[in-house]
């Protein structure tokens, strides 16, 4: 049984082995309500969590799904040497816009950044967007969900990819594709997560790649593919490891317990 919608902003689809017609139809509006969930902490395009820390530089008292996020970017900055920045947003903004990218880095730094358990604190005007991460945390909500109503069968992809158990059979086959959509190879996932980025998938302002470099530098290369026991991880590697030469990509490896790169071009 197949379930298809969309999910912070991508295309989603959700595969599950052996789901009765009459359950699905009392499952998959769950699931709707699970993402808007998410949403509701993580969109940049309506009144969010995110979209109320950006303009009022504070939260207390936020979710768990949004303090486990905010710990798996920290987690995600320090193995990638600080490329991986969810402080990024106002220089994507004023690429997108074309205005001052000089003043835009001035607010940038993860580490300026105040958090705990319970709330979070950004200096004035800085932002932050979680779009690096937050559809890795979304396949691996609902995956987990699911295995906790008994499914154990499951292919999850909210635009990031999280397998559990196989397709019947088989690990589930996960295709690898370009910028441009061609295919370029494939995973076999079985209990693993899969995020595939390409910078210049989508271009912003006059013609830059959507994934930007906190440094500066120009992305490396053109696709990464990166799988992991969680696609959260994968997701916000995936975005780093496209900014980074190869013996950093390596060193960051060697930092993430069971990473690895399946593509890189």
């Amino acid at each position: 049984m197949v379930w298809k919608g969309r999910a912070l902003g991508a295309d989603a689809q959700i595969a599950l082995i052996g789901l009765p017609e009459n359950r699905a139809a009392l499952l998959w509006p769950k699931i709707e309500a699970l993402i808007d969930q998410i949403e509701a902490d993580f969109s940049l395009f309506r009144d969010s969590t995110l979209t109320r820390l950006n303009q009022t530089g504070y939260i207390a008292n936020t979710t768990r799904a949004f303090q486990t996020v905010v710990a798996a970017s920290d987690r995600a900055n320090k193995a990638t040497g600080g490329v991986f920045d969810p402080s990024i947003q106002p220089l994507w903004l004023a690429t997108a816009q074309g205005t001052d990218q000089a003043a835009a880095r001035d607010l940038m730094g993860w580490d300026k950044v105040e958090w705990s358990e319970t709330d979070i604190r950004l200096k004035p005007n800085m932002a932050l967007t979680f779009n690096g991460i937050a559809q890795g945390f979304a396949a691996d909500s609902i995956a987990e969900y699911l295995y906790g109503k008994g499914f154990h069968n499951i292919l999850v992809d909210m635009g990031e990819v999280m397998a559990l158990g196989d397709s019947g059979t088989d690990p589930w086959r996960v295709g690898i594709a370009g910028p441009q959509g061609t295919r370029l190879g494939e995973a076999l996932l079985q209990n693993r997560a899969l995020a595939t980025s390409s910078p210049r998938g989508t271009t912003i302002g006059a013609n830059a790649p959507h994934v930007l470099n906190p440094h500066g530098d120009a992305p490396l290369w053109n696709t990464i593919s990166v799988s992991a026991p969680s696609a959260a991880l994968a997701d916000a590697l995936s975005t780093a490891f496209c900014l980074m030469d190869r013996p950093a990509i390596d060193a960051a490896l060697a930092q993430t317990h069971n990473t690895r790169l399946e593509h890189i071009s």
